[in-house]
């Protein structure tokens, strides 16, 4: 019962932040005169295709970089940071949503997981200052192809293993683990690299429901980028031209791909997630080839 009403308690805050968002951003718009129906429907597409990429776990700052770049969509390249974590925060409020309400998840885990990588992005700016990102996605693409690796030979090895993890928490030493895991992951996040694979594999692997993944994935993205999102409106850099159809779309798209997630054979999921991690390795590795970049914040891969 406990469990029951701190999960409802978290829906309620979700809620509560969600319709705070969209009066900020309607506000904002307003004052900046600018048309809420202003290239809704290329927006609305980019939203649908990029958050029902996020919902399934590709993430979507990638796909929404490259739409913005084909469509040319922004007229000062400053603003893609604001833009896209602005415009996605909505959907992904949604998405934490969803999986609160149709996961079974541990509070006991889904709490302090959440925190953790809060506060690994929280102070990831300070830690990550002067570490070399291209040496560090090279680290991460080779950790995941191994993981990846692993996972497969355990699901041909077992074959009944993925339909067998029905544990739907953390505990003991592995809590303790996942827990400096995802404050790892939060301070990687300030330097580009994503969470959502890193999480997906690392459930897998100590056994747990590979589903419980997606509560802990989107409640740690919507704390983190609520906080990005209110900073960047405050000062300014965010193009609002297709802003109302990329939220709308992208919620929309967040609702589909969270029917198909839930409903997924956990086999069948643990085999995707396996090809995500190697789809994912192998683009970490092709960019830690690149010069060092900039100071970029990102949340994919």
């Amino acid at each position: 019962m406990t469990e029951h009403l701190v999960l409802r308690a978290l829906q309620v805050l979700l809620i509560i932040a969600l319709i705070g968002m969209a009066i900020l951003y309607i506000t904002t718009m307003r004052r900046n005169k600018v048309n809420l129906l202003q290239k809704f429907v290329p927006g609305f597409i980019i939203g649908f295709i990029t958050d029902f990429g996020d919902t399934i776990g590709i993430g979507s700052f990638a796909t929404t970089t490259a739409f913005f770049k084909g469509f040319k969509w922004l007229d000062d390249d400053r603003k893609l940071p604001g833009t896209m974590n602005a415009g996605h925060a909505i959907p992904v409020f949604v998405e934490a949503l969803f999986f609160l309400t149709s996961v079974k998840i541990e509070v006991s885990t889904l709490i302090p997981m959440t925190l953790a990588a809060v506060a690994g992005a929280a102070s990831g700016t300070r830690i990550t200052a002067n570490w070399p990102v291209r040496k560090m996605q090279r680290g991460l693409s080779i950790a995941l192809m191994l993981a990846a690796v692993t996972m497969f030979i355990k699901l041909l090895t077992n074959p009944g293993h993925a339909e067998s993890m029905t544990t739907h928490g953390l505990h003991g030493w592995l809590l303790v683990l996942g827990l400096v895991v995802n404050f790892t992951l939060g301070v990687l996040m300030t330097i580009g690299l994503g969470n959502y694979t890193p999480e997906l594999i690392f459930f897998s692997l100590v056994g747990v429901n590979p589903l419980v993944a997606f509560p802990v994935m989107m409640m740690d993205a919507a704390m983190i980028m609520m906080t990005s999102a209110i900073g960047f409106v405050k000062t300014g850099r965010v193009e609002w031209r297709g802003f109302t159809g990329m939220a709308i779309g992208g919620v929309i798209g967040v609702i589909v791909a969270a029917k198909l997630v839930t409903n997924i054979n956990i086999a069948i999921l643990s085999y995707f997630i396996v090809a995500l991690a190697l789809y994912t390795a192998f683009n970490l590795f092709r960019d830690s080839r690149q010069p060092e970049p900039a100071d970029i914040i990102n949340r994919d891969n």
